[in-house]
């Protein structure tokens, strides 16, 4: 029996899915593995966490795996994708293909039919391609500068509308939960703490901003609503450059920020379809390993 491995290397968490020639065998979760986000040393140890668990989940060993696909942020690039080959490689001596992060939510949401998805989980990206094999992309260009409605910009999103509501002399449920969160007492000691070099994690006080939306507070549900409208906006850009005759573009998402906010795909639904009113917008948030798995299976 062929036994095959796909990884989802993500900025908050790494997926490890094992099956072999027809089925899913087992699946593990580990932190994050994204090298340019957390460092070698950390991508590693998650990596190999990850592949540990899932190959012990399914019964078998890391060395038995014949081919193994690994997406990631940056994994088109030969310097970073060397990188996690030979991270991998310390435990499975199969073939090793390591891809970005796009292809295998691309897989994963069409096979290898035409379509885009929208990533939006620590950072955010749209990737597409059409039938005849063109691909485009949007955003996804890091953290400092772009990745609008990712789980870092609603984080820092959501300080920057505090300090906005302090000025302006208002107070918000999104003030009390970033501070909770920070483990700092006063807006000035979340300012400091905003400002620090290098950066906090920001993409860590996603699930408090939800919480925020959750109980009625209209900074974070503004925050939140922003989020699904820049999302909208970079999909728009790759169906107009990679579909622009065509009515029907199936579209996905993909992501923590979808998964974790029906507000985010709600608004991120209507603003695509007042443009393109024939978008088909699949309604579940897919799962980037199972296109790292099929493309293990397919081989380089």
């Amino acid at each position: 029996m062929a036994l095959f491995l796909g990884i989802d290397g993500g900025g908050t968490k790494t997926t490890c899915a094992v099956g072999d020639d027809t089925s899913w065998l087992a699946s593990a979760t580990a932190g994050a593995s994204n090298i340019i986000r957390v460092g070698e040393a950390q991508a590693r140890s998650a990596l190999h966490e990850a592949i540990r668990q899932a190959a012990r989940a399914a019964g078998v060993e890391p060395r038995q795996i014949q081919r193994a696909c690994i997406g990631t942020a940056g994994g088109a690039r030969p310097q970073i994708a060397e990188k996690v080959r030979h991270m991998v490689a310390e435990l499975v001596p199969g073939e090793i293909q390591v891809v970005g992060d796009t292809v295998i939510a691309l897989q994963a949401a069409f096979d290898s039919s035409p379509g885009v998805v929208v990533i939006a989980g620590t950072g955010s990206i749209a990737y597409g391609k059409n039938a005849r094999g063109q691909t485009a992309r949007a955003g996804g260009w890091g953290f400092a500068i772009c990745d609008e409605g990712s789980g870092h910009w609603i984080g820092r999103s959501a300080v920057t509308a505090t300090v906005h509501a302090h000025d302006e002399g208002g107070s918000s449920i999104l003030l009390q939960v970033i501070t909770r969160a920070w483990a700092v007492e006063s807006l000035d000691d979340l300012v400091r703490v905003a400002n620090a070099t290098p950066p906090p994690d920001f993409s860590s006080l996603l699930p408090h901003v939800l919480s925020a939306a959750d109980e009625g507070d209209q900074l974070a549900r503004t925050v939140l609503t922003q989020a699904g409208a820049e999302l909208a906006g970079i999909a728009k850009i790759v169906i107009g450059r990679l579909f622009p005759q065509q009515p029907n573009v199936p579209v996905a998402m993909s992501g923590g920020v979808f998964r974790n906010s029906a507000l985010v795909r709600q608004v991120f639904y209507n603003s695509l379809r007042s443009e393109y009113p024939h978008a088909t917008v699949g309604s579940t948030v897919i799962e980037p390993v199972k296109g790292a798995l099929r493309l293990a299976r397919r081989g380089a």
